[in-house]
């Protein structure tokens, strides 16, 4: 974990940039142009919840040795991935390394599409109930023995506002929901609705987030991003973690999209074919829950890229802004 840097009002005048979006967009490729295009010099603070995690590479699609050689990368490979993680320590650990940037004269560019870790660092978190193991446990064993539209129904029941905005495959979520719930007697809507603590970073911070202009392009090209990955040796990769043996598909590393479709196609639940296919639709899925809550954030900045075809046109869009609030700060 990097240290607190000592703070300096003439290195919080540096911009954070934030680019985030739905996965496959095209969010890391501009955020390494945009790196190499700042007079400064930027870095990259990662904000995924799998990329944390060593050993899980090509399903989390962490940037390559060579890309992390050519731009600086942090909050990559920090955690095994039966350690636990949450978006409060992403927000502290994403604090310091904005201020170990900056006070080197670097401008920081978080990018990631766990819209729960920007939310985190830039709006703060509600103090929720803590987890509570044992419960969790029961819950988990509610789910497998009455399945998950049983269990999002049960939600429905004491947290209308919640369940209307969960899908019922989202089980980590809405067992989360149930669990606050229970420990508190209180909808997690209700709590969610109250000020939040911690927020922010000092000084300008630009939010821009990459969205597909059309939708049946991009859904082509998340099939095409999963069959590289196999073609790429997830299955290999996947296989590895899951002979460890004190790895399960309960915990959050291995719920990552992708990683549970094939580890259950190496369980022999289904063909590889049939794996793939449930991995495109739930990272579909996956992405079409990004993009509604950036679409109702307007704290983003909207830019549309196509094929990468559009990057140049956004990435001088980012860099104007970025020049734009550094004349602000200097007045």
């Amino acid at each position: 974990m990097i240290e607190p840097a000592e703070p300096s009002e003439a290195a919080d005048r540096l911009p954070v940039v934030a680019i985030s979006g739905p996965t496959a967009a095209g969010k890391s490729g501009l955020a390494m142009a945009l790196c190499q295009a700042l007079p400064e010099g930027g870095e990259i603070v990662s904000v995924d919840s799998a990329q944390i995690y060593r050993g899980m590479d090509i399903g989390s699609a962490k940037p390559d040795l060579e890309a992390q050689a050519l731009v600086r990368h942090h909050l990559i490979d920090i955690l095994d991935p039966a350690e636990p993680y949450s978006a409060a320590r992403f927000a502290d650990d994403a604090k310091a390394a904005v201020a170990d940037i900056r006070q080197r004269g670097r401008i920081p560019v978080l990018v990631g599409g766990t819209l729960l870790y920007h939310r985190a660092l830039f709006e703060g978190l509600n103090d929720l109930p803590p987890a509570d193991a044992a419960l969790r446990l029961e819950l988990e064993s509610e789910r497998l023995r009455i399945g998950v539209d049983a269990q999002h129904a049960r939600l429905a029941e004491v947290d209308p506002a919640t369940a209307t905005r969960l899908h019922p495959n989202d089980s980590q979520r809405v067992q989360r929901a149930l669990e606050i719930h229970a420990l508190s007697g209180r909808p997690a809507s209700a709590w969610h609705a109250e000020p939040t603590a911690g927020a922010g970073v000092p000084g300008p911070v630009l939010r821009f987030a990459v969205m597909p202009p059309e939708k049946a392009q991009f859904d082509a090209r998340i099939a095409a991003r999963f069959q590289q990955m196999i073609d790429a040796g997830f299955v290999d990769e996947v296989a590895r973690l899951r002979a460890r043996g004190d790895l399960h598909l309960d915990l959050p590393s291995m719920r990552a999209v992708g990683y549970r479709q094939i580890w259950s196609h190496l369980d022999g639940d289904y063909s590889l074919a049939e794996a793939v296919k449930r991995g495109v639709i739930a990272t579909r899925q996956f992405a079409k829950r990004q993009m509604t809550w950036l679409r109702s954030d307007r704290s983003w900045t909207r830019l549309e890229i196509d094929e990468g075809k559009q990057e140049p046109v956004a990435l001088a869009g980012v860099l104007n802004a970025v020049g734009s609030s550094q004349t602000l700060g200097k007045r």
